[in-house]
């Protein structure tokens, strides 16, 4: 595929004339520029990409962007742009052809979620026969296409390449997660989305965003630059839903677990064993039988059928959907164990998550059934709610096991002294390796016990030391299963 360069930057205004350059790909990586592509210096967090210029050059790079900063006389075209991770967005997308406008891009966003609530929106459409495809947390997941693992939301170049991918396969419809980071960062300024989904809103990621305020923000900045023939789905059972709705620029559905909203549940019950009852959608009730288990996820029920009613899919692809898709790996993933306890994965890492997902999980235990939680938390991220998560699971629990969590380049008696300050009682242990207090908490369960591992879900890896080691909670739960 090739572009010219003035036709790549014709969105950007340059400050400058735009030579008529054969372009033959697009990166921010000096290392991976390959004759005549087009390298965008981006200043990161730890480096500049502006420092790698000459690599970039000397690897034959055709043309560069950057911010402006002098960079000296250059033996090729430079681009000087206010912001060259916009930049890179846009060019993304001049480049592989806008993929996103021939398909039916569907965007969440939101703190806890996302990732339930795609899956159920795939399964809907998938019921419905549509060619779809996922991008998010678990990576591209679409038939045909290797599951590889990577950002939530990836870099705007790789993800309109994956686009463009889909689109030439077939694909004509994609469910996306769009994470806070990414919107900050202009990964999804150019996709074309027709539907976008507001789930909930906590406190995440405040060591990159700084405060609540400015991470609402990031989120928000889905919904204010929409075309005018998109639909937003907000989730009303938020405190933040109000203000999204308010700012929205284009029509809402709103939805709520009572009659407030466009799209309620008129009845419903929430056990161990799943969610049932009947969702209202206009003049449409539609049945649900869902293996999901929680009010959060009642409210991601909620959230995919409000899409689906919007995208006109049938009551029968909807409710099939709901049905079939019976669980999200590492989301409150049940397995029952030989000792008569069971044991649920769940991927929550944040206070608000651990709040949500233990209180549901409390008030579903069977007496004399006891709780005991496996937690830990991640190395080289938001420190501050370390002891509000310790505290959320002493409030739930019997008993915790306090164990790593992907310590990544930070002590791991840093953090789990972060940790400790949160608890209030003595009912915990405290291990240095996640396998031996993962084994024990199994170890000791009876009948009716529950044991609740959080933080890690599916991930088959412990990063330690900036290295990626192998470890998977779900291997340890089958050595205690009932049936494998």
């Amino acid at each position: 595929m090739n572009r010219t360069l003035d036709q790549l930057v014709k969105g950007i205004n340059p400050e400058n004339d735009v030579p008529a350059v054969l372009i033959h790909g697009i990166t921010t990586h000096s290392a991976q520029v390959n004759p005549g592509h087009l390298y965008i210096a981006i200043h990161g967090t730890n480096l500049d990409g502006h420092d790698f210029i000459p690599q970039a050059i000397a690897n034959g790079a055709a043309a560069v962007i950057t911010n402006g900063r002098d960079v000296g006389q250059l033996p090729v075209p430079q681009i000087k742009v206010a912001n060259p991770r916009r930049a890179a967005s846009l060019t993304a997308a001049e480049y592989y052809g806008h993929p996103s406008r021939d398909m039916t891009v569907i965007g969440i966003t939101g703190t806890n979620g996302k990732t339930t609530t795609a899956g159920l929106i795939v399964a809907m459409l998938n019921a419905a026969g549509s060619k779809t495809a996922q991008i998010g947390t678990l990576g591209t997941v679409a038939e045909g296409y290797p599951l590889e693992k990577t950002l939530t939301t990836p870099d705007p170049i790789a993800l309109h390449k994956v686009l463009f991918e889909l689109h030439q396969d077939g694909f004509t419809h994609i469910v996306m997660e769009a994470s806070s980071h990414a919107i900050d960062q202009s990964r999804v300024a150019d996709v074309d989305f027709k539907y976008t989904v507001f789930t909930n809103l906590s406190p995440e990621h405040l060591d990159y965003h700084g405060t609540m305020a400015d991470y609402f923000q990031a989120k928000l900045k889905l919904f204010t630059a929409l075309p005018p023939s998109a639909t937003a789905i907000v989730n009303m059972e938020t405190e933040y839903g109000q203000v999204v709705s308010d700012n929205c620029t284009v029509p809402v559905v709103a939805t709520a677990l009572a009659k407030t909203g466009d799209v309620f549940f008129k009845d419903y019950q929430i056990s161990l064993t799943g969610i049932h009852g009947t969702i209202q959608a206009g003049e449409i009730t539609y049945r649900v039988d869902s293996l999901l288990i929680g009010k959060f996820n009642a409210e991601n029920i909620l959230c995919a059928t409000a899409a689906g009613s919007a995208m006109g899919l049938t009551q029968e692809a909807i409710e099939n959907g709901l049905k079939q898709c019976s669980s999200i790996p590492g989301r409150m993933e049940s397995f029952a164990l030989r000792s008569g306890a069971t044991a649920l994965i769940d991927y929550a890492h944040t206070p608000d998550a651990y709040d949500k997902v233990l209180s549901t999980i409390k008030d579903m235990v069977v007496e004399p059934g006891r709780m005991y939680i496996v937690f830990g938390c991640g190395g080289d991220r938001d420190k501050t709610k370390r002891a509000q998560m310790a505290a959320s699971a002493e409030k739930f629990g019997d008993y915790c096991h306090v164990t790593p969590d992907n310590p990544r380049t930070e002590e791991l008696a840093a953090i789990t002294a972060d940790i400790l300050s949160g608890f209030r009682r003595q009912e915990y242990a405290v291990f240095d390796d996640r396998g031996a207090g993962l084994r024990q908490a199994l170890e000791g369960t009876a009948e009716n016990d529950v044991v609740v591992i959080l933080g890690k879900g599916r991930e088959d890896y412990q990063e330690i030391n900036g290295k990626q080691m192998p470890y998977s909670d779900l291997e340890i739960i089958n050595e205690f299963r009932d049936a494998h």
